[in-house]
């Protein structure tokens, strides 16, 4: 789980920002400050998080385990997210369709 001791770094907040102009085609994407990281939001459903780290995490469920899974992705402690990996981040299409399977899962 997240850190409630870590501070948040500019480092976060930069790839929020990225990550919620790529993702806004989904709709209402925002984040939010959580444990030194940020939770992703679409309208009130957190669908990603980015970790203290500035690692980004998707939320994962039957449909769409498979492929994180496949790709070396690692899930985060208890929690269904899995990171996404650096080749995903950097490819706003890809980035945009792994997240749209992802916010389905918490709407």
């Amino acid at each position: 789980m997240g850190d409630k001791d870590a501070r948040f770094s500019e480092s976060v907040g930069t790839l929020a920002a990225e990550v919620v102009d790529v993702l806004a085609p989904l709709g209402d994407v925002r984040w939010k400050k959580m444990f030194g990281g940020a939770g992703i939001f679409l309208e009130d459903h957190m669908f990603g998080l980015i970790d203290a780290h500035a690692q980004l995490h998707l939320k994962v469920g039957d449909d769409n385990r498979e492929r994180f899974e496949r790709a070396g992705s690692v899930k985060h402690a208890r929690m269904p997210y899995y990171t996404v990996p650096d080749v995903v981040v950097q490819d706003d299409a890809r980035l945009l369709e792994w997240a749209r399977a992802s916010a389905a899962l918490a709407t």
